[in-house]
């Protein structure tokens, strides 16, 4: 029976880890480079710095991101399609800020609502297989804590 027991309380243990190492070790997850640093989104809530929420109502938002048709209209552009794309621009490094997107608002952090229509903060124009739209808001807006005032990025 004890072993049993014990046996039952490993498995569990063993499963979390496998999981976490095949989370951490081959998903590609979406990233920018910011100067020196990097900004990636992950899925291990746990690791992430910072914590950003979307919402349907305005009212609830502390920060505004429009989508845009035009990339020339836009704050943030990202187009990682073409023959141009730099795949390896996202290296780990120790300055790399981990971004998750949460499904309520966490300790304060940013709340955003993404529109077609303005007013906005940032506005941003995505045209990619691996970001989604809600996935660069979430970097652009996570990348600077919600704050407002923007840098230059790029993939």
């Amino acid at each position: 029976m004890l072993r049993f027991k014990i046996l039952a309380s490993v498995i569990p243990v063993l499963a979390a880890a496998v999981f976490a190492r095949a989370e951490i070790g081959s998903v590609s997850h979406p990233c920018i480079a910011l100067g020196d640093s990097t900004v990636e989104l992950t899925s291990l809530f746990w690791t992430a710095g910072v914590h950003v929420a979307f919402t349907e109502d305005p009212t609830r938002a502390t920060v505004r991101v429009q989508i845009t048709d035009d990339p020339d209209a836009a704050d943030f552009a990202v187009v990682d399609d073409g023959i141009g794309s730099e795949l390896d621009s996202c290296q780990a490094n120790p300055s790399t800020r981990l971004i998750t997107i949460a499904a309520q608002p966490v300790d304060g952090g940013p709340v955003i609502y993404l529109s077609s229509e303005g007013p906005a903060d940032y506005r941003i124009y995505v045209r990619s297989k691996t970001f989604s739209q809600r996935d660069a808001a979430a970097l652009i807006v996570g990348a600077h804590g919600g704050h407002r005032h923007l840098q230059a990025a790029s993939l």
